[in-house]
């Protein structure tokens, strides 16, 4: 089997240490837009979070109108084509329905951002992320050369 692993002790001094380096951590600067850019950069998140909404219940119940018509037909023999491209469609379906809760997570996360004063500032240099990358992506948590590292372009 291998050898078993050692039973790993607390460490004091070391987990001391971790918390020094927590606390070091700059904090976020001000938000660079003023309440205008603001309000309009809201506006814009609320508008796509209604559509993705409307988007996922139509996905849902899309999928759950499929599921009960498919035990409805009892007295046709189903082909084993039709049974893969129903389930190929489920399969999109459930992608994007997924897809479109993670977008909708950002948008919620972005909300919060604007009401904390942090909105508009890269998580990892911390600086202004442009005003045309907010208007394209408006969740965005990094500005684009932190996004390229990230993508490692």
């Amino acid at each position: 089997m291998g050898k078993p692993r050692p039973i790993k002790k607390p460490n004091p001094a070391k987990d001391k240490k971790k918390e020094e380096v927590k606390k070091k951590v700059e904090p976020m600067p001000p938000c660079p837009y003023g309440a205008a850019d603001l309000k309009g950069f809201k506006a814009q998140l609320l508008a796509m979070k209604r559509r993705l909404t409307g988007d996922v219940s139509k996905l849902e119940d899309a999928g759950f109108r499929k599921a009960q018509d498919g035990g409805d037909l009892s007295s046709m023999p189903l082909h084993m084509a039709d049974q893969g491209t129903d389930s190929f469609e489920q399969d999109i379906t459930l992608g994007l329905m997924e897809t479109e809760s993670d977008e909708l997570q950002e948008i919620e996360e972005a909300i919060d951002r604007i009401r904390e004063k942090t909105y508009g500032i890269c998580e990892v240099c911390r600086k202004t992320v442009p005003k045309s990358r907010l208007t394209a992506i408006p969740y965005t948590r990094l500005c684009l050369a932190c996004k390229s590292k990230e993508e490692g372009a």
